[in-house]
């Protein structure tokens, strides 16, 4: 899982996603990330993703299920905003340091979160919500991403959304060193789904350039898509 912001005095997004992309080169995605989380005190801004923050505000504040949590950010955001979430990562490292993120955060918001930790492709977290997001759900190995976001799917309740947000490419600056991966439209995330005719409504459906910060810390940009789905009220 990977987040759209980064900070100086963290990896920036260009560390983490080369070595996302890069594969676990042995070992489970479990033992990568905790990895991954391990080898810093913080990967991550500690900024919501910039997506979530926008679809999301103004909706009226439910369950939320938040996948490949990481270091808490957007769990928190949410749950600052009155949602009660449920926050999923294959990482217990992670899901440590994120519990300790909220637990300095606003008073409330620590109770409003129910983490968990999940291989989702292995288990899933029970129950429906209204809010189901799934922010740079990208890891390297064999995850199997398409089924992930089935089941992310099948557990919306009725008029309630999903949030599907992903790189469309890699970096301005980096060559392709991985041609064989293949990082989806919002149209192929779509049908990939496979939902059933007339049960939901596209709200959004698109691919945005943002700014990156560079290894070498200048500004650079990559392109991402985001794809925002409401399942019809029955």
């Amino acid at each position: 899982m990977t987040h759209d912001q980064s900070t100086a005095d963290v990896r920036t997004d260009a560390d983490a996603d080369a070595d996302a992309d890069s594969g676990t080169a042995g070992g489970t995605n479990q033992e990568f990330w905790d990895s991954r989380y391990g080898e810093s005190d913080r990967i991550w801004s500690g900024d919501p993703n910039t997506v979530l923050v926008k679809e999301v505000t103004g909706l009226k504040p439910g369950r939320a299920l938040d996948l490949g949590c990481g270091e808490g950010a957007d769990s928190i955001w949410l749950a600052g905003q009155g949602w009660r979430v449920t926050a999923v990562d294959i990482s217990a490292v992670a899901l440590a340091r994120a519990e300790r993120h909220a637990a300095t955060a606003d008073a409330g918001v620590a109770g409003r979160i129910d983490w968990q930790r999940h291989d989702l492709a292995v288990s899933f977290p029970a129950g429906t919500f209204d809010l189901v997001s799934a922010q740079f759900l990208h890891s390297p190995g064999d995850m199997p991403r398409e089924r992930i976001l089935r089941n992310a799917a099948a557990v919306v309740a009725p008029g309630g959304v999903l949030l599907v947000v992903g790189h469309a490419g890699l970096p301005s600056w980096e060559p392709n060193p991985h041609p064989e991966v293949h990082l989806p439209t919002p149209a192929e995330v779509l049908e990939s789904l496979e939902l059933p005719d007339g049960e939901w409504e596209v709200l959004l459906s698109d691919e945005h350039e943002r700014i990156q910060t560079r290894p070498d810390g200048q500004p650079g940009t990559r392109t991402d898509n985001a794809l925002k789905l409401r399942r019809r009220a029955v």
